[in-house]
């Protein structure tokens, strides 16, 4: 007998194919059958009329390395729909540890990760990938877990946290530590080059890493070194290494930067189509959002974060420091009153202690150095518009799975953790039939992707660029991860000023052909009632 049907439903099969009425049948975990099924005997059968029937969004693009350990629940991903995250995105990351670290060695790589690590009573006792995985697999998450190879611990074990060119000895130990992990099952290796010791990186260490994923085959994902003024210039770098080492790359979350430097996004495009066209494969992540989240100490320059979190904060108490950092600051792409922390604009802050923003941001960072988050508008929606409808563009959060009622649920994190997807669609996608020209959704601001296309975005395309196979779309043979939502209901609910709200329109979400969230209710509190997979790529 089948375990579950799922009847009644409008298909769209993550390929971006037109919409169908179809039934699902699902047996020990995958999918078995799609078509018209009616009277097929099932354990359980749910009746998906009304609702969009889809692959479980995949989400190349989080920060939940170490969330997921804290939260297995993964409460604010799956409630979304989500049901594979990808971690270890923006060089930034927890493995691999030498094995024979010292204990400032580890306590400088958390403090350098602070932007992931929400709950101090998570212990770090890995010291590679593999049992980083073990811990995780240990956890029960309810989602899916992939991982890329951050590039920030492996140029701390290789170089340290100091402003140093990578040797050529210190190359090698990257590429050994890098490949051993690729061969172990990382999705790939990511970099983040506004993060020190990352931004201390030169173009041929960054070669050596991209010629390492491309011997594997495997993804190399870019924050690049600059999203402001610089954007253009930091694209054209991303795509040299591409070229010079037929690297499959991926450019995280492409933004412009301050109101300067609106329109920016469709010259990186030009960039990514011409790069495209000459072979390469090249595409890039993106979340609906006009802000965005990063730590604070990011405002840096490169020199104020020379040799780890406790040097940056101890060099922040100094006058002449402070001074030269509040001079190279009076050129920010972004003002002031654009960026925010704890959910109060920066001069609100100032104002309630008597100062200016640049100090309250310098007190601060020298009082919790990388881990505090801001969150940073200023963005244009036209170039929104201009990433979100590429062909080469696919969904990702750039959030966490968070627990509101838990250790990592404290703060104002950035709403995209709790509603990123059902917000691309409340918003960004018509629902008319087929998912072409229809009624735009209410609230729509610019109606300019189809419902296959949008789903597409979040699935299928999303799992190719991870490497990850029979993840992310509906057919015979395929995991059974589903999401079912109302198409005319989905909406995000979270906000800026009150970001931990669940959205609303999402029917169930099915992990490994078992719900773990069904009606508003979250059934994995317990580990035997989740079902996500550690996933290895081989």
């Amino acid at each position: 007998m089948t375990d579950l049907l799922i009847t009644g439903g409008t298909l769209a099969d993550g390929t971006g194919a037109a919409l169908r009425r179809a039934d699902l049948a699902v047996q020990d975990g995958r999918i078995t059958e799609v078509g018209d099924l009616a009277g097929r005997p099932a354990a359980r059968t749910m009746d998906a009329s009304g609702q969009v029937v889809a692959p479980g969004f995949v989400d190349v693009h989080t920060h939940s390395d170490l969330t997921l350990l804290s939260g297995p629940e993964a409460h604010s991903a799956v409630r979304q729909g989500i049901t594979t995250v990808v971690v270890g995105n923006c060089g930034l990351g927890v493995t691999p540890v030498p094995a024979d670290a010292s204990a400032h060695h580890l306590e400088a790589l958390r403090a350098a990760a602070g932007y992931l690590d929400l709950d101090p009573a998570v212990r770090w006792d890995w010291t590679d990938l593999p049992g980083y995985l073990a811990a995780l697999d240990t956890a029960r998450p309810a989602v899916n877990v992939a991982a890329l190879v951050a590039h920030l611990p492996l140029r701390a074990a290789a170089v340290g946290f100091g402003d140093r060119p990578a040797d050529a000895a210190a190359l090698d130990r990257m590429r050994g530590l890098l490949g051993d992990a690729l061969a172990a099952g990382a999705a790939g290796v990511s970099t983040g080059l506004v993060y020190a010791p990352v931004c201390y990186a030169r173009e041929d260490e960054l070669e050596a890493l991209g010629r390492t994923a491309a011997a594997y085959g495997r993804l190399f994902a870019w924050h690049v070194r600059d999203y402001a003024d610089g954007l253009l210039d930091s694209v054209r770098q991303a795509l040299r290494v591409a070229a010079a080492t037929g690297c499959r790359t991926q450019i995280s979350h492409l933004v412009a930067v301050g109101r300067r430097n609106h329109g920016s996004v469709a010259r990186a495009l030009e960039l990514i189509d011409a790069a495209r066209a000459a072979g390469l494969d090249v595409a890039f992540d993106i979340y609906p959002y006009l802000a965005g989240n990063a730590p604070l100490s990011q405002l840096l320059p490169a020199w104020a974060q020379e040799g780890g979190d406790g040097p940056m904060r101890a060099r922040l108490t100094e006058h002449a420091v402070r001074a030269r950092v509040r001079d190279e600051w009076r050129d920010l792409p972004n003002s002031w009153d654009d960026i925010a922390v704890g959910g109060r604009a920066l001069p609100d802050l100032a104002a309630d202690s008597g100062t200016d923003p640049a100090d309250v941001a310098l007190d601060l960072v020298a009082e919790h150095g990388n881990a505090v988050q801001m969150v940073a508008g200023g963005r244009s929606e036209r170039d929104l518009a201009d990433a979100l409808t590429h062909p080469a563009a696919v969904i990702g959060s750039d959030g966490q799975a968070l627990d509101p009622g838990g250790p990592t649920g404290h703060g104002m994190p950035h709403p995209r953790s709790y509603g990123c997807y059902p917000r691309l669609f409340a918003e960004y996608v018509r629902s008319g039939p087929e998912g072409g020209e229809g009624r735009p959704t209410a609230g729509n601001r610019l109606g300019r992707l189809g419902l296959a296309e949008a789903v597409r975005k979040c699935t299928s395309a999303a799992a190719e660029r991870a490497g990850l196979t029979g993840r992310g779309v509906l057919r015979a043979g395929t995991a059974a991860d589903i999401v079912v939502f109302d198409p005319a209901r989905i909406t995000d609910r979270a906000t800026f000023a009150a970001p931990q709200r669940y959205p609303d329109g999402i029917r169930a979400v099915i992990v490994g052909g078992r719900a773990v969230v069904e009606d508003g209710a979250h059934l994995g509190a317990h580990a035997d009632a989740r079902h996500g997979e550690i996933l290895r790529i081989p």
